[in-house]
């Protein structure tokens, strides 16, 4: 619980590794996670650092490791997922893998060439075949009208017996016949038929037809429909033009048999060789996919001992050689706790490397601002989450995701009151809770999902808060729950029955018989003045609720001072800024509980207003004759002055002392030895720090010349920058307290809306006639529950959320929380997986 209420304390370590063993020893820190390098060569490129050669290798077995994976996924086969980590290889190992890997790498590319070899191969066998089965019903089609065309021509003989393709007959006419054969994609089979009739003057022949079946697209890989065409010409010039117009537009064209036997000479040849082309392809996809096996069973092993490598050699590239080239040093930021542990990891470095001279680390002093470390569960990681959004802590100061876990759900449950829909969240958190360790909730890719389950324990208790304010409410999807009996007693006379309001006087005997025993009594849910009860009840209690909340931040604020060692800050800013809300709100908080309790319904008509006392309290007059208490406007006017001179204060107070310690003054004696600076380019640090060092003997000029020239001390950015801060506080106690009335006005709207949507649908169904009733309730009852997840659970859920947010936000942690610091990012293996292809360190 300290570290969740503070970070943890950070200090400054140097680490002197010697050249054998450094890889060792920071694969022993990396599986611990205890240490954030700093980078000691700032100034010197990434590709002129020693190790680069080494990253470059692990980039290279990166990239082959992708090519693998990639492959085994297109094979279909399981990638394994190991439960434990394999530890960092050494270097001879690192040298063997990355053999292992080059030659696998070599031997898959060697068998996918063959394999697309064949199977490109196989294609062309196949479109062969369809364009001879489908051109030779062309052949027989076009003999017929060549003849009955040429038969009427005076200059030629009769051609009615011969047969188009026979060569010996374009012999005797004298003309050279070709023919040009192929398929077409569909898309272009208009435009390719176009451009030969123009090209070629019509001295062509086309004819094509469109093959039944999809084959494949060699550029695509998606089936693709094709046309078969048969292309026949006179001439060389035109069979020229034919076959660059064919390339043009990509045809796969093929040789075409010169006679009947011919073709089938060649059928029989290509059935053979698809055949064996199967045979083969069969064959060498079985050894692929045994290779592919072979790796896959190491995949994950290789994966995560490469980045561990690469990471390895990343972070020595952050290192320092000294003189000698023996020695790395190296700088980190660890927590104090974790000293022995870091001291142990470096000894098992140097004994598994077998070095003569052991490694080891000493801690060194530094002025410089450390990183924030806040230890978390998966409990509380999801509320530290919400405070990070905001911004890191800065080191050392009070932590809010403490008490947000109980402030957060209990703001949110305020705006979100019903025990039903509080019901629902609740058990949906539950599911997530105890079904988080299944790996496909672990795994999941989905965002929306991914960030439930991170924050299933903020839902858990946003739903268990719910319920336990919906009974406060006394609201369950919108109705009210009887569970104690009603307080409120009715007595039915005969003005009764004719009436159609019943006034209930709490003064009359009997009808009023005590407070209800928790939460709000039933009854009012059949009042015609519920909402205005409601209203006054819900406004009071959130200026109640922000009052109290704001004063916790302020008060959380003396934590800081204390912790900081700066006292002075107490008695200048927190005591002032304390008088000044609980002189005003305070007693406004103060009124509202006065008047709950002295005075009941015998005597509520003679109530005073309280908005009317906070006015004049401001006015300096009492204008009404009723007063809460004796000595009513004495009180307003000694803490209305109060909270007028704590104003001066809080702007003068501790820019003026600040000035005093700067020219030789003595503080209150907050700061005596063993000061250090916390916050980097801070006037108020740099004048508390030459005041001690004046304590210690030195003076601010020999304090300059040891460390450098400091910044001098300038009153007017003090006074300027402490100006804001109180004017921003003065003005943000009105506006905060009036932006807690959200949890008035949420409430309101969450009950209004739950309320019409029970009137609009689930009450039409119940009205309804048993007959009909049952069949037209099945779908009322559905559409009800669908409205009520997606409207009432998930959108006015969000928005309760994000104004609970924007209330611990700017309303709580502005009192307290600075939030200007830094993660402290350890070097660790823990995030490396498969799935994981960056380090992060």
């Amino acid at each position: 619980m300290g570290s969740l209420f503070r970070s943890e304390s950070m200090c400054l370590a140097q680490l002197f590794l010697q050249a054998g063993s450094a890889y060792e020893c920071l694969s022993a820190l990396g599986e611990r996670g205890l240490a954030q390098f700093r980078d000691l060569n700032p100034h010197t490129s990434v590709f002129q650092r020693k190790y680069v050669g080494e990253v470059k290798k692990c980039e290279e077995m990166e990239r082959i490791l992708g090519y693998l994976v990639q492959e085994i996924k297109r094979a279909d086969i399981p990638l394994p997922e190991g439960d434990t980590m394999p530890a960092a290889p050494p270097f001879k190992q690192m040298l063997e893998i990355q053999e292992q890997l080059q030659k696998l790498e070599v031997e898959l590319r060697e068998v996918t060439r063959n394999k697309e070899k064949l199977r490109k191969n196989l294609l062309e066998l196949t479109e062969y075949t369809h364009m001879l089965r489908v051109t030779q019903s062309f052949v027989k089609r076009t003999t017929e009208l060549e003849s009955c065309a040429q038969s009427n021509q005076e200059e030629f003989p009769s051609l009615e017996n011969e047969p188009l393709v026979d060569y010996n007959c374009m012999h005797r006419l004298g003309a050279k016949l070709g023919f040009v054969s192929g398929l077409v994609h569909r898309a272009k089979i208009e435009a390719f038929e176009k451009m030969l009739w123009r090209a070629c003057k019509g001295y062509t022949i086309v004819s094509y037809l469109e093959l039944d079946e999809c084959l494949e697209d060699p550029d695509t890989g998606d089936p693709t429909k094709w046309f078969v065409f048969l292309i026949s010409y006179w001439g060389e010039q035109i069979g020229q033009k034919v076959k660059k117009i064919c390339d043009c537009y990509r045809c796969h064209v093929y040789p075409y048999p010169n006679s009947p036997e011919e073709r089938r000479t060649v059928m029989e040849g290509l059935q053979i060789r698809i055949q064996d082309l199967h045979v083969v392809l069969h064959k060498t996809e079985d050894y692929l996919r045994q290779v592919l096996c072979k790796a896959s069973e190491s995949i994950y092993t290789w994966d995560v001992q490469v980045k561990k490598m690469k990471a390895i050699y990343h972070v020595l590239n952050l290192c320092s050689f000294d003189v000698t080239n023996k020695c790395l040093i190296a700088e980190v930021w660890c927590p104090v706790a974790d000293l022995p542990n870091m001291r142990r990891a470096l000894e098992e470095g140097s004994r598994e490397s077998r070095a003569s001279v052991p490694s080891f680390m000493n801690t060194i002093p530094t002025m410089e601002t450390p990183p924030t470390l806040i230890r978390t569960n998966k409990f509380t990681a999801g509320f530290q989450n919400i405070v990070d959004a905001y911004g890191v802590g800065s080191y050392r100061e009070v932590n809010p995701a403490l008490f947000t876990i109980i402030t957060f759900p209990f703001l949110f449950a305020v705006m979100f009151g019903d025990c039903g829909h509080g019901f629902l969240m609740f058990t949906f958190a539950l599911f997530m809770v105890l079904s988080e360790r299944r790996p496909k909730l672990l795994r999941s890719q989905d965002e929306i999902m991914k960030m439930f389950f991170e924050g299933r324990y903020v839902i858990l208790l946003m739903g268990l808060f719910s319920v336990y304010t919906g009974l406060i409410y006394n609201d369950c999807f919108s109705k009210s729950l009887n569970i104690f009996g009603s307080r409120w007693s009715v007595k039915q006379t005969g003005t009764v029955l004719k009436d159609q309001y019943v006034t209930l006087d709490p003064n009359a005997t009997g009808v009023f018989q005590g407070p209800y025993p928790f939460g709000i009594d039933p009854i009012w849910n059949l009042a015609c003045n519920r909402l205005s009860f409601l209203n006054s009840f819900k406004m009071k209690m959130s200026v109640i609720v922000g009052v109290i909340h704001m004063t916790f931040g302020v008060i959380l604020g003396a934590f800081n001072h204390v912790h900081f060692k700066k006292k002075y800050n107490i008695y200048l800013v927190f005591i002032p800024q304390l008088l000044f809300m609980l002189s005003i709100f305070g007693y406004l908080v103060f009124m509202i509980l006065f008047k709950w309790l002295a005075f009941s319904a015998e005597n509520s008509k003679v109530a005073p207003s309280i908005l009317i006392h906070f006015i004049d309290m401001f006015l300096f007059r009492a204008s009404q004759p009723h007063l809460l208490f004796p000595g009513q406007v004495i009180l307003q006017r000694i803490l209305l002055t109060i909270a007028v001179l704590s104003v001066p204060v809080l702007f003068f107070g501790k820019p003026l002392y600040l000035y005093w310690l700067h020219n030789g003054g003595r503080g209150f004696g907050a700061y005596r030895r063993g000061y250090r600076l916390v916050r980097k380019d801070s006037e108020e640090e740099l004048a508390l720090l030459r005041t001690h060092d004046m304590e210690e003997g030195g003076s601010p000029v020999d304090h300059r010349q040891k460390d450098g020239e400091k910044e001098e001390f300038q009153f007017a950015d003090v006074f300027m920058d402490q100006a804001i801060h109180n004017i921003e506080f003065c003005l943000g106690c009105i506006s905060n307290t009036a932006s807690y009335l959200r949890l008035w006005a949420l409430s309101l709207a969450h009950a209004q809306l739950s309320e019409v949507l029970w009137a609009m649908i689930m009450r039409v169904g119940l009205r309804v006639d048993a007959t009909y009733g049952i069949i037209l309730l099945v779908p009322l009852s559905a559409l009800f529950v669908v409205l009520t997840i997606f409207i009432l659970l998930v959108m006015e859920g969000l928005s309760a959320f994000l104004h609970a947010v924007r209330l611990h936000w700017v309303e709580f942690q502005s009192k307290f929380y600075t939030g200007e610091g830094y993660k402290f990012t350890p070097f660790s293996f823990q995030d490396i997986s498969l799935h994981c292809h960056g380090y992060i360190a």
